[in-house]
C-alpha cells in the first residue's frame, strides 16, 4: 500500500464509513488486475473462434483433397487390372492363332488334339490363377445359389432334386457367381 493512501487511512480512522469505501475501492482496484475486463473476454473469444474457423476450412480442404485423390487411385486401379488380365490373356491368344494355322497345316489329328487340349489347360490355371472356378455340378444337389434349371427330368426317386446334367458350366469369381450353370434336375 502506497504512503499516501496510508496516510489517509489513518486520517479517516475517526470516520468508519470512509474506511470501508476505502477498503472497498482496494479491493475492487485489486480485483481489476487479476480479473479480465468482458471487452478483453470478447476479444479472446473471437480471436479462438478465428483460429477454430481457420484450422476446421484447412480440415475441409484436407479432407477434400485425400477425397480426390482415393478417388483418382480408385479409377486408376480398375484401368490397371483390366490391363494386366488381358495382358495375361494374350500368350492364349497366340496359342488358338497358332492352334488354327496347324488345323490348315498338319494332317495329324492327335497332335492337333492333345495342341488344343494343352490350349484349355493354359486357360483353365489362367482362370484358376485369377480365382475363377468352375461350379461343380456332378451329382450335385439343385443349389438356386449356383445353378440355373433348364429343364426338368423324370429320373426316379433317388435322382429327385439332384443334377442330371450340365448343358453350361457355370463360375464363381472368388465366392461370388459370375456366371450359373445350366442344368436338368431330377424329378
Amino acid at each position: 500500500m502506497s504512503k499516501e493512501k496510508q496516510n489517509i487511512k489513518d486520517e479517516n480512522l475517526e470516520n468508519p464509513v470512509e474506511q470501508e469505501n476505502l477498503d472497498s475501492q482496494e479491493a475492487s482496484a485489486g480485483q481489476e488486475q487479476t480479473e479480465p475486463t468482458i471487452e478483453e473476454q470478447l476479444t479472446e473469444a473471437q480471436e479462438r473462434i478465428s483460429e477454430l474457423e481457420d484450422k476446421n476450412l484447412r480440415m475441409m480442404a484436407e479432407f477434400d483433397n485425400y477425397r480426390r485423390r482415393t478417388n483418382k487411385e480408385k479409377l486408376e486401379l480398375m484401368a490397371t487390372a483390366g490391363e494386366r488380365i488381358f495382358k495375361e490373356m494374350l500368350p492364349l491368344v497366340d496359342d488358338f492363332e497358332r492352334a488354327t494355322e496347324a488345323m490348315d497345316k498338319t494332317e495329324d489329328i492327335n497332335a492337333l488334339r492333345e495342341g488344343i487340349r494343352l490350349i484349355q489347360q493354359k486357360f483353365v490355371s489362367f482362370l484358376e490363377k485369377n480365382d475363377v472356378h468352375a461350379i461343380e455340378t456332378d451329382g450335385a444337389d439343385f443349389n438356386t445359389d449356383e445353378h440355373e434349371a433348364v429343364t426338368t427330368f423324370a429320373a426316379g426317386e433317388d435322382k429327385k432334386g439332384k443334377v442330371i446334367d450340365c448343358t453350361q458350366r457355370g463360375y464363381k469369381l472368388g465366392e461370388k457367381v459370375i456366371r450359373f450353370a445350366k442344368v436338368v434336375v431330377g424329378e
